[in-house]
Formats: structure tokens, C-alpha cells, sequence
């Protein structure tokens, strides 16, 4: 799901949805979609149509479905191939930890989303050490 184009990115998110509403066949990666906006009912109304998707706009500071759903999938996608290494067991500890892997995922979005900024705010790779540092001490604290 690596992709710059927005409007590409929330048509998929729309179509997966509504493929799985209508249980037709999904991809796996259409299955991963649903299976996060099915947990995120508070983000079905935007869902409901393309053009809906198209022209949502957030207010600054009010949090993007697109991005929060995007970072479930980028953290499912590591963890599923334990990319960087480690990743899957601290998942596993946090979510022990917490009670549920969703809210685990939730809780390791706050390292992602560091991570991230800092990456693109020095126009860098993300620090996969930093990002492994963060989601240890979230699995032990």
C-alpha cells in the first residue's frame, strides 16, 4: 500500500470496503482494508461512496481516517514480516500488555508517526533503531 497519489490510495480504501459490505471476493490485500475499517466504524460514513472519499477534507489537528487506517496496515504489514526484526514480539508484549493487539497498534502508531516526521523533516530514511527503541520501551513500560 506505498503510494503518493491520495486520491489512488482512498479509491482503494472505498472499494475494499464496499466490495466486503457486498461480500464479493477480496484480495488479501482488499481483506486487510476491510478488516481495519471494520474496526473503525466511527470512519464508515466517509467510506460510503468515492466521491465522499474524494472531497473529505479534516480539520487541522482532527485526525486523518486515511493516515490512522494506513498506519494499522503499515504496522500489520511489519509485523507480519517482521520488518525491521523484533517488531512481531514487541507487537505480541503490547498487546499482552494492553489487552488486544488493536490497541496495541494504536499505541505503536505513536513510534511510527515519530519516526516518520523526524524522517521526512531531515529528509532521511526512517531510523529503524529508534523506531525499535520506542516500541520496546511501550512493550515493557
Amino acid at each position: 500500500m506505498i503510494g503518493n497519489d491520495r486520491d489512488a490510495m482512498r479509491r482503494f480504501f472505498v472499494s475494499a470496503w464496499l466490495k466486503h459490505c457486498n461480500r464479493e471476493l477480496l484480495s488479501p490485500l482488499e481483506n486487510m482494508v476491510a478488516t481495519v475499517v471494520g474496526q473503525h466504524p466511527e470512519y464508515h460514513a466517509i467510506l460510503t461512496d468515492e466521491q465522499t472519499a474524494l472531497e473529505a477534507e479534516f480539520a487541522e489537528g482532527a485526525p486523518n481516517p486515511f493516515l490512522h487506517m494506513g498506519m494499522h496496515i503499515a504496522i500489520q504489514e511489519q509485523i507480519g514480516a517482521d520488518r525491521p526484526p523484533g517488531i512481531r514480539r514487541f507487537h505480541h508484549q503490547t498487546a499482552q500488555r494492553f489487552g488486544d493487539a488493536h490497541g496495541a497498534e494504536h499505541r505503536m502508531m505513536d513510534c511510527l508517526g515519530v519516526v516518520l516526521q523526524e524522517a521526512q523533516s531531515a529528509g532521511t530514511a526512517p531510523d529503524e533503531s529508534r523506531y525499535l527503541e520506542c516500541l520496546k520501551r511501550l512493550a515493557q513500560a
